[in-house]
């Protein structure tokens, strides 16, 4: 915690914006005004398919002003989220701010490209993450890079690092608000008010994102049934579990989550939860498992619900989340020793 010291910091929210679902809320309705300028790149994918990613090139750092080494975080958002998402935004002004340079993935489908191919995403599949980490280190063979998964992008980002072990090619990596178990997930979204709340809009989106999409994808999907999804269940039961090849809406949710998976990663990882997370329920964090692990740290505070972490009065600067991965990605690129050290000597993190 020398290195990343908020990690011992007490994490108090703004005190008009106690729990965990208004945490969730509000940050949705807090407007970035950074502008991020990106430069636009379409890759290629296995099957066919592109992949849209938006670099900041940080070409001015003055920390790291040699192009070929200088350090690369790996972006991932969240469901429906892309490269405009204000979490997205604020992480990466932090780390272009150390001097180094950023990559955000783009799920397919939500990026504004087309789909060429009747493929989207899915938290099992981590086929897209391993051609795009491929391609950026094709780019950049000497430059460290680091993942940073929100969300979704966390379990996409976690499997990657279990499925991959020594291979993954990134240094180290930071999780905010994962969905460690999709099955208990799902039971926290269905329950009224949070249905009302979250599920319902995700749902929405996810469902305006297939009908924008549905040219191609009516090919494989009956689009129509998809449509009159109500929940994400509902959503993931007629066109994730489908259009990837699973028997059945649970096979998918197992192998989605990233909970059971942990001992398989090989370097060091940061996670963020709250525990009043109505996303991601705190009985279903892997703490016993990552209290075993040398490279896993968990952080669970309190407070600070689904991607919220909203601290101060007026909670529109860099928040609690924003704070830790500016050190921590810091902490990651200049002192990886003492990170590794501080993962394996590590007592459980709690607030």
């Amino acid at each position: 915690s020398r290195r990343c010291p908020i990690v011992a910091e007490r994490f108090c929210p703004t005190p008009w914006c106690w729990g965990g679902r208004l945490q969730t809320l509000v940050r949705v309705f807090i407007k970035s005004s950074l502008s991020i300028t990106y430069r636009n790149e379409l890759i290629r994918t296995g099957d066919g398919g592109q992949l849209s990613l938006d670099w900041v090139d940080n070409s001015n750092s003055a920390e790291h002003p040699q192009t070929s080494t200088r350090p690369t975080v790996l972006f991932l958002p969240g469901l429906t989220g892309n490269s405009r998402q204000t979490y997205v935004l604020r992480a990466v002004q932090q780390a272009t701010r150390h001097g180094y340079r950023c990559v955000v993935m783009n799920n397919r489908g939500f990026g504004g490209e087309e789909l060429l191919t009747p493929l989207t995403f899915c938290a099992a599949d981590t086929s897209d993450v391993e051609t795009v980490v491929n391609h950026v280190k094709k780019l950049y063979p000497q430059a460290p890079l680091l993942g940073a998964g929100v969300s979704l992008g966390g379990m996409l980002l976690l499997n990657y690092l279990a499925r991959k072990g020594q291979d993954s090619k990134m240094i180290a990596a930071l999780t905010l608000s994962v969905c460690w178990d999709s099955f208990e997930s799902s039971i926290s979204l269905e329950q009224p008010i949070n249905k009302l709340l979250f599920n319902r809009h995700l749902t929405r989106n996810l469902c305006s994102a297939i009908n924008r999409h549905r040219k191609i994808l009516g090919k494989v999907i009956d689009v129509d049934y998809v449509l009159k999804a109500r929940t994400i269940r509902e959503f993931d039961e007629r066109f994730t579990s489908v259009m990837f090849g699973y028997k059945s809406c649970a096979d998918y949710y197992r192998d989605a989550s990233p909970g059971c998976k942990l001992q398989k990663t090989a370097v060091p990882v940061l996670c963020l939860n709250a525990a009043d997370d109505p996303f991601s329920p705190k009985h279903a964090f892997p703490v016993s498992l990552a209290q075993r692990l040398p490279n896993v740290a968990l952080l669970v505070t309190a407070h600070g619900g689904h991607i919220g972490f909203l601290e101060g009065l007026f909670p529109n600067g860099d928040g609690y989340m924003d704070r830790l991965l500016g050190q921590f990605v810091h902490a990651a690129f200049e002192h990886l020793e003492d990170l590794r050290e501080a993962c394996s000597i590590k007592d459980q993190v709690t607030q």
